[in-house]
């Protein structure tokens, strides 16, 4: 790809842009009937880990299999930033982290925000939230756009969680397993509402979040199971990456927290750990069966758009890392199943680039209610339906900024396309990255001083600008650095 190529890929990009915001009246509806729509959010599930991919052999996952059979299942899936607030803050307002500021896991709300479900809930529809809110605040107050609440603070706890449920906190015991208590609140919800009115129900579990607990049905199931360890799992720790050209931060990480030496800063090896992820995730698939059967029960099953999606993914040894933040694949791309037999036909999986920034405009769409302009996404539905007429994305852009926190992890800026994948990083001596994804999709082989490819790193850079001096994201967001007492949301201590 050549300067000229990326600039295409810009123009696309604009008349995206242009295309799909053309109205300054969000809550102007459409003739098209508003669809019933259920958003399951899970935490940290990366795009393959699901039975019917068979990277884990020994992965079962019935439920999520039946939902990609029925429905379809994009592989190409990416979120704007790889972390769970930012991501989250992503799929709620339709832009890009450095619009809405919320660029990590401690920066607050700007309170200038409009998530999507306010727009729904202006239209007429029920709307609720269930689960993990994390973003913009460590709180569990009920937030804008949502009819019925339920939420816990922060991270939460995989068992004996306390629910506010609408403003009223609920502690509950006896070994109180959160997957389910979430799930079982869900339909309860679904039985109770309002019959004539349009529903869109947001199920957000805490589940698959490290600090791994699987319900207790589920723990031991998969006991002494392995993974087959990434080709690029030993490259750091032998050195190869200096011939491989990685970045030396890269090879740093492996003893750091996000290092699979010192995974979490615990002994503890790769296998058992993923073991655990794998046994917790089976109450998530548990939970999807859930949802399914009761609108099969209740003749909903045809017509109700489902969407499962993960906020960001999550690194099982690739480059020597584990956990989420960096622009390797297994860190940005996230699961996403949708099934509307009414709307298209199951057994797909398209290979088209789909964003975090297009639930939004998918919901809305369905909705019957025209996309706001600040939304840079687009709706997925086309690509289902067989619209080749729609406008579809030939790149993603990526961000990530440096935190206070986790400070292994330098700013990140990048670009990838179906061909060619660029990293660029800011405040750090380092080397940047670029990997050709057709013939090195485990992104072994860093082009970034080829002397071949050195016009597809100028342009891809320069595509970055662009796209930054297009969104309005040329200044890095800086946020006040604010702690947390342990157990106290309420007072904040800052150092």
């Amino acid at each position: 790809m050549n300067l000229r190529g990326i600039s295409v890929v810009i123009l696309v990009f604009t008349f995206v842009l242009s295309g799909y915001a053309n109205t300054t009246d969000p809550v102007l509806k459409s003739k098209k009937k508003p669809r019933n729509v259920i958003f399951i959010l899970t935490d940290d599930h990366r795009y393959d880990y699901m039975g019917f991919t068979g990277k884990v052999p020994w992965l079962e996952t019935p439920n999520m299999d039946k939902l990609a059979e029925e429905g379809a299942y994009l592989p190409n899936t990416f979120v704007t930033t790889s972390l769970c607030s930012p991501s989250r803050a992503s799929i709620l307002t339709g832009q890009f982290s450095h619009a809405h500021t919320i660029v990590d896991n401690q920066a607050p709300d700007p309170g200038n925000l409009t998530y999507f479900p306010q727009y729904l809930e202006k239209a007429g529809y029920q709307t609720s939230f269930f689960g993990k809110w994390h973003m913009g605040n460590h709180g569990d107050e009920p937030q804008p756009g949502f009819t019925h609440w339920e939420s816990f603070p922060g991270q939460g706890v995989y068992y004996n969680p306390t629910l506010n449920i609408n403003g009223k906190r609920t502690a509950y015991k006896d070994s109180t397993y959160i997957t389910d208590l979430l799930t079982e609140h869900a339909i309860d919800w679904l039985d109770k509402r309002d019959k004539k009115k349009p529903f869109f129900l947001y199920l957000s579990h805490k589940a698959v979040h490290a600090g791994f607990k699987p319900a207790k049905r589920h723990k031991g199931k998969y006991k002494g199971k392995r993974i087959a360890l990434p080709s690029t799992y030993d490259q750091t720790k032998t050195g190869a990456y200096k011939d491989l050209k990685w970045p030396q931060w890269v090879a740093d990480q492996r003893i750091s927290w996000h290092g699979v030496d010192y995974m979490y800063h615990e002994n503890n090896g790769i296998y058992d750990m993923v073991v655990d992820y794998c046994e917790t995730l089976l109450g998530v698939d548990e939970s999807v069966g859930t949802v399914m059967d009761y609108l099969k029960k209740e003749g909903l099953d045809e017509s109700t758009l489902v969407i499962y999606m993960g906020d960001n993914g999550f690194s099982w040894g690739e480059h020597g890392l584990i956990d989420k933040r960096h622009f390797y694949e297994e860190s940005v791309k996230v699961p996403l199943l949708v099934r509307c037999p009414e709307l298209f036909d199951g057994g797909q999986t398209p290979k088209q680039m789909v964003q975090n920034i297009d639930i939004g405009p998918t919901v809305l769409g369905e909705a019957g209610v025209k996309q706001p302009e600040n939304m840079p996404g687009v709706s997925f539905i086309p690509i289902l339906t067989g619209d080749k007429s729609a406008p579809t994305r030939k790149e993603v852009f990526y961000e990530y900024y440096w935190e206070y926190d986790f400070p292994m992890t330098p700013t990140v800026f990048g670009m990838r396309t179906d061909k060619y994948k660029y990293m660029k990083f800011q405040g750090i001596w380092d080397r940047n990255e670029l990997y050709d994804l057709e013939n090195d999709p485990e992104e072994m082989y860093n082009l970034i001083a080829d002397p071949n490819k050195q016009d597809v790193a100028k342009s891809m850079s320069i595509a970055i600008y662009d796209w930054l001096e297009q969104t309005k994201g040329m200044q890095i967001p800086l946020k006040r650095t604010v702690k947390y007492r342990s157990g106290d949301f309420k007072h904040k201590n800052e150092y």
